[in-house]
């Protein structure tokens, strides 16, 4: 067993020393992990001209994302539209947490029954190691080469969908004027009680976020943040859920609209982190439904998807007024999150460095248990 740190050493020794976190913003990623520039054209079919292939295929997709509920949130909406858009395709889209369908896919690759065309997943060091281990399908989208370079595999093995950014939010009226404006007033002795998070040792991007934390406050943080008595639950809704409910003022570890201002505030403020990465997408090389799967990465990438109240993943895509496009917010860590996804031995350390300040995670998955072959 990994040996840690005591919980004295790790406050005496300040902001991310003791775990190594100085390093989470500069550690390389495998040198394999960096593909030579890929060959091949990109897709010029039309959405309507892959469609009728994809019902000429059979008319069929199936699709493993990452994500908290089975029926809500942005997986199931993707479900949701996705249907509306093409109703002639069977689609089988099932949410579950990333961290169980990345291993369900290996033992189905293990047990040569592998159910899903498409993987969109949070697990973003997945991508690297099947794109090396040769399962990912080398295709590009229309598209492509708009793409921001931090959003793409160069080959085309995989390229991200859409935007997600974690920080914390609070209720505008509950908090009132003294309302947290940056993660430090979040320790504050008046919002004891008060705070809602999802675990931050049950999801690797509320870890990495609470990571960050770690690095830029200390450990001390980690400490107050304990003393706060947050109320932890699975799955990074809860948090917005128990604001939007009154049950609680202010959520940590959730995503948000950052131009929303009421009922609720979604932070992200100047010299202070937070963090944000592209979902990965990317079509197994065994899929049984090829032609439907690239009509899927097409869709989630063309400009009526895009065109939203958020980020895009495109460069040419401008964000709603009031924001920049993601990747100029050097607080939101775009870097970071893929080179600390790739280091997994820190990642343990850290799920298990966090379950001492605040306890082991309870609770089942959210999502519920969809077995070893959901789609089949």
């Amino acid at each position: 067993m990994t040996s840690l740190p005591s919980r004295r050493r790790l406050l005496a020794t300040g902001a991310g020393a003791a775990l190594g976190l100085g390093t989470l913003g500069t550690t390389a990623s495998p040198a394999s992990a960096t593909a030579a520039h890929g060959a091949g054209a990109e897709e010029t079919k039309t959405l309507d001209e892959l469609y009728q292939a994809a019902i000429a295929e059979g008319g069929k997709l199936v699709i493993y994302a990452g994500g908290d509920l089975a029926n809500s949130g942005s997986g199931a909406a993707a479900r949701t539209a996705f249907r509306q858009r093409f109703p002639q395709i069977d689609l089988n889209l099932i949410v579950d947490y990333s961290k169980y369908h990345d291993v369900r896919v290996d033992n189905q690759f293990a047990t040569d029954t592998l159910v899903p065309d498409v993987v969109q997943l949070q697990t973003l060091h997945d991508f690297t190691r099947w794109k090396r281990q040769g399962r990912l399908l080398h295709y590009k989208p229309a598209g492509f080469s708009k793409l921001h370079k931090k959003f793409k595999d160069p080959d085309g093995a995989w390229v991200a969908g859409m935007v997600i950014a974690f920080s914390y939010l609070y209720d505008v009226a509950a908090a009132g004027a003294d309302a947290p404006q940056t993660p430090l007033d979040l320790v504050d002795p008046r919002w004891k009680g008060a705070i809602a998070s999802s675990y931050p040792h049950d999801d690797d991007a509320v870890l990495y976020l609470f990571a960050l934390y770690a690095e830029t406050y200390g450990w001390d943080w980690v400490a107050d943040f304990a003393a706060q008595q947050p109320q932890f639950a699975r799955g990074t809704f809860s948090p917005g859920t128990a604001v939007a409910s009154k049950e609680k003022i202010i959520g940590v570890g959730a995503g948000g609209n950052p131009l929303a201002t009421s009922p609720n505030r979604w932070m992200m403020t100047d010299g202070h982190p937070f963090m944000a990465w592209g979902q990965r997408i990317a079509i197994l090389k065994q899929a049984a439904n090829p032609t439907a799967a690239k009509l899927y990465l097409n869709w989630q990438l063309s400009t009526e998807r895009q065109t939203s109240n958020s980020w895009s993943v495109r460069t040419d895509i401008a964000p709603p007024t009031g924001l920049k496009p993601i990747w100029e917010y050097p607080n939101a860590n775009v870097d970071g999150f893929p080179r600390f996804m790739e280091d997994r031995a820190q990642v343990e350390r850290l799920k298990q460095t966090f379950a001492l300040y605040f306890g082991e995670v309870k609770g089942d998955p959210t999502p519920g248990w969809p077995g070893l072959h959901p789609g089949a």
